[in-house]
């Protein structure tokens, strides 16, 4: 027979561990925080031991506690596994939030090759830019730009960031050098520093960095670009199909690389689901083909 202590109080000190912060569990679990708190409490005493230390309202794992939360997300994680693997939401949608920068840009001109390969797979795909913080089940699957520090989730790198000045073909014709920026308006998309990094990394003097328009969404810089509205720091993975179509040019070689890059997220019980490795080894080949 297992001794087990109660199976709710386990997922509180979980919950609660993995966030360090008994109000996010009472969010994900769907309690409330005093409940996560008594839970934590009863768990505590079972076992005799303090598994937190508390100091007013900030929340820290002791020795004990750090060793028994990797081992309880572990047994959690197979749990959710095996749970996945039986539920019929494998056989439905694959439901994708995206940034609207790279769904337009990039991820959309490809999904009809995803849809030939895998037709037995119907993805439906969100753009946003909410981070969607995986305390609920809208979704199985992100693609977001940032460095990486997803705590507690499946994170795998699809690309580097990299960043250049990119026009219409008929602006760059007038633009020699990285000085002529100075009779260009800049376009930016946010956040803003990045024109100024572009200019002092290449050593450039006299253009005035915070002049020009300012666009929320990488892609509509882009857009503004093509247009012929101005010169815009492109993001280079984002700008591919318009700059081997000729929409726009790359006027100067010289490129900053970017600390951002572009992420998949999924929680780690999705691991072992059949759609998302397929579409995740889908992605990761399209962007290997494009750089």
């Amino acid at each position: 027979m297992r001794r087990l202590p109660p199976l709710g109080a386990l997922r509180a000190f979980e919950a609660g561990a993995r966030h360090l912060s008994f109000t996010r569990a009472a969010t994900e679990l769907g309690v409330t925080q005093a409940a996560i708190s008594h839970q934590v409490r009863q768990l505590e005493d079972w076992l005799g031991i303090d598994l937190f230390e508390r100091r007013g309202h900030a929340l820290t794992l002791t020795a004990q506690g750090k060793a028994y939360l990797r081992e309880l997300s572990a047994a959690f994680d197979q749990l959710a596994e095996a749970t996945s693997r039986l539920s019929a939401r494998e056989q439905g949608p694959l439901r994708i939030t995206v940034l609207p920068s790279f769904a337009a840009c990039w991820l959309v001109p490809r999904l009809e090759d995803f849809r030939r390969k895998h037709p037995d797979i119907e993805v439906h795909l969100t753009s946003s830019t909410e981070l969607w913080d995986f305390l609920d089940e809208r979704f199985d699957l992100g693609i977001r730009s940032g460095l990486g520090h997803w705590p507690g989730l499946k994170v795998e790198q699809l690309a580097q960031e990299t960043l250049a000045p990119v026009c219409s073909p008929a602006l760059a014709k007038r633009l020699r050098t990285p000085r002529d920026l100075r009779k260009a308006r800049l376009l930016h998309d946010t956040p803003k520093n990045g024109w100024r990094r572009w200019l002092e990394d290449a050593s450039v003097e006299g253009v005035d960095a915070d002049a020009g328009p300012v666009f929320n969404d990488a892609g509509l810089a882009l857009q503004a670009a093509r247009a012929g509205h101005g010169v815009a720091l492109g993001r280079l993975m984002l700008a591919a199909d318009d700059l081997e179509a000729g929409r726009l040019v790359q006027p100067f070689e010289h490129v900053l690389p970017n600390d951002f890059g572009y992420w998949l997220v999924h929680p780690r019980s999705h691991s072992r689901r059949a759609d998302v490795n397929v579409f995740k080894d889908w992605l990761h080949a399209a962007v290997k083909a494009t750089s």
